[in-house]
């Protein structure tokens, strides 16, 4: 079972398991517009992480679940009752966490991935944490500004970044959910590249045939679009102080997703080929 399956990784997580021939069950909001991300083969099944009573049938017969926590929109205050209704059916999980935790950054008192790696370090669930690095999809939330302009203003443009392709990622989750060998591992996942968010702006660009610009903005001001986009308060604030460190030392990098899957992790240049339609006007007005 893929929990927040419509997301950025979980449509990838259950290709790469349909593909391994596992039967993949999707656990969904009724009316969640993203359902048309998942493959037909996926079944679907609506249930909701703030009720835990509801995961019931979404859990029968599942023997590991692929986690991920929807911090955004939802608080943790059910995810122990929700990880113990887990602990119940199957065997294993993987967590999708956060290099937060691998730094030092993230405490586990702040109830986000920490708190998480925690609950479940206390179950007897074989567990993998995967402390991913930021997606390369977040270079979407940029979509907006390079389809109206040739300038994106952010703050901590030089803000060094070793971002990870959301398939790579699904793929090494995947395989340390059907594969043996990655119980009880705490595997820092990250992409191949340091690259600056000016940097990745500027391969946008090459991709679409333009010359992009980036200009920093004062972080303020980006933190009250953020929230006034649906950011938490607090994760904005976190995510700007983290830009802020990545201006001084590069994000830290592994080569745990090539050791894994045996082959290359994906460059940025490969999502922005991949996900030039994500930049047109016409995709992004739609």
């Amino acid at each position: 079972m893929i929990t927040a399956a419509t997301g950025s990784v979980g449509p990838h997580a259950a290709v790469h398991l349909l593909n391994a021939g596992v039967e993949v069950r999707a656990l969904v909001l009724p009316g969640d517009p993203g359902i048309d991300k998942l493959p037909d083969a996926v079944e679907l099944c609506y249930g909701d992480l703030a009720d835990p009573d509801s995961l019931d049938a979404a859990l029968e017969g599942v023997t590991g679940v692929f986690w991920m926590w929807p911090f955004f929109t939802l608080s943790v205050d059910t995810a122990p009752a929700v990880l113990a209704k887990i602990e119940a059916k199957a065997s294993r999980i993987v967590l999708v966490s956060s290099v937060g935790v691998h730094i030092g950054l993230e405490r586990r008192d702040n109830n986000c991935h920490a708190y998480l790696e925690e609950l479940i370090e206390g179950t007897s669930l074989e567990w993998t944490f995967l402390r991913t690095t930021g997606f390369m999809a977040n270079a979407a939330g940029f979509a907006g500004q390079i389809s109206n302009g040739d300038v994106v203003r952010f703050p901590y443009g030089d803000a060094a970044r070793t971002s990870i392709h959301e398939d790579d990622l699904a793929a090494v989750g995947v395989r340390a959910l059907i594969s043996d060998g990655h119980a009880g591992k705490k595997y820092l996942v990250t992409g191949p590249e340091v690259l600056t968010q000016r940097e990745q702006v500027s391969i946008i660009g090459d991709v679409l045939g333009r010359s992009l610009g980036w200009e920093d903005v004062h972080a303020e001001v980006a933190r009250a679009k953020m929230v006034e986009t649906g950011w938490p308060p607090a994760y904005a604030d976190g995510a700007l102080d983290y830009f802020a460190m990545l201006t001084r030392q590069p994000e830290v990098s592994s080569s745990t997703s090539a050791e894994i899957l045996g082959r290359p992790a994906r460059t940025f240049r490969e999502w922005a080929e991949e996900n030039k339609s994500k930049f047109d006007p016409q995709e992004v007005s739609s």
